[in-house]
């Protein structure tokens, strides 16, 4: 393993430049699947939190696909060959508006490659930082953290259980998030990875219980529920539109789209506390999002 992570060594420090022009098409797709209003969604307008997910996309070619869907290993990020992948969490800085059809580039830099080993066996982290510019305007910044894991044993789906009762305060919204919207998600981020839409390949190759939810995409649902929720309706009155700050996410197990999923928002000034609650009642996903908060002026 000391040798293995000696050579992987070698990718950190490498960077990468990827532009977008921020097609407004794409942001009115990502509305029509997350059944919002998109009459905000046009040119010179700012793109919604965490929307440029959405944007800089990878285009291998058909030809450079490996069998689980990814590009061939190699190239910008390390050669890990584990098979298990997933995209564990992400840290995100919202520095100014990204502006739909205005061209923005994305610099893309490996921060860092570790290999451990862990209960499930052995584990490569990398973690990649970005910078969102446009016009020279550093707009957004975000690191995020990818998780390579041995095969190891099939994962059993959860029980459902009831879910406990929310504490005080709590916003919760549950989510079944069916075949047709994890292709569609797939589909707009260009991500082939077979575990999110066919059954067979996720069961029998990967040893999942049925097709794995997106963790970006419970992050955008759960980032979604905070914008709605962080305050109440009293309090909106007396406030000035709030302005998402930053966002971080961490996976802590996956979901599926074997039975729904809870999503749920406390808020306490101007920070939300989020969770992702799988229908065994246990937390998938860990988040927190930040607001500028400001009083309405006299």
């Amino acid at each position: 393993m000391n040798d293995d992570a000696a050579e992987l060594s070698n990718w950190v420090g490498r960077r990468e430049v990827v532009r977008d022009d921020l097609a407004v098409a794409q942001a009115q797709a990502a509305a029509a699947m997350f059944d919002v209003n998109d009459d905000a969604l046009h040119a010179g307008q700012a793109l919604p939190p965490l929307w440029h997910w959405f944007y800089f996309l990878p285009r291998a070619p058909q030809a450079r696909l490996d069998r689980d869907g990814h590009p061939t290993r190699g190239g910008f990020l390390p050669p890990i060959t584990f098979p298990r992948r997933m995209f564990a969490g992400s840290r995100v800085s919202f520095h100014a508006p990204l502006v739909l059809g205005t061209p923005a580039e994305r610099e893309a830099t490996i921060k860092s490659v570790s290999l451990k080993s862990g209960r499930s066996g052995a584990l490569a982290f990398v973690t990649v930082s970005y910078r969102f510019m446009q016009h020279g305007t550093l707009c957004v910044e975000e690191e995020q953290d990818i998780v390579y894991r041995e095969a190891g044993a099939h994962v059993a789906a959860p029980d459902v259980r009831e879910w406990s009762t929310p504490p005080a305060g709590a916003v919760i919204r549950d989510v079944h998030a069916d075949s047709r919207l994890l292709f569609r998600f797939s589909a707009l981020t260009f991500n082939a990875h077979r575990i999110h839409y066919d059954r067979a390949y996720a069961i029998e190759e990967e040893g999942y219980p049925g097709l794995v939810v997106h963790g970006p995409l419970t992050a955008m649902l759960l980032s979604q529920l905070a914008q709605s929720s962080e305050v109440s309706e009293a309090e909106r009155a007396q406030r000035a539109p709030r302005t998402m700050t930053s966002f971080s996410f961490r996976g802590v197990s996956p979901l599926f789209d074997t039975a729904a999923f809870r999503l749920q928002a406390i808020a306490a000034d101007n920070v939300t506390t989020l969770e992702a609650i799988g229908p065994d009642s246990a937390t998938a996903i860990r988040a927190d999002a930040a607001f500028d908060v400001r009083p309405l002026e006299e």
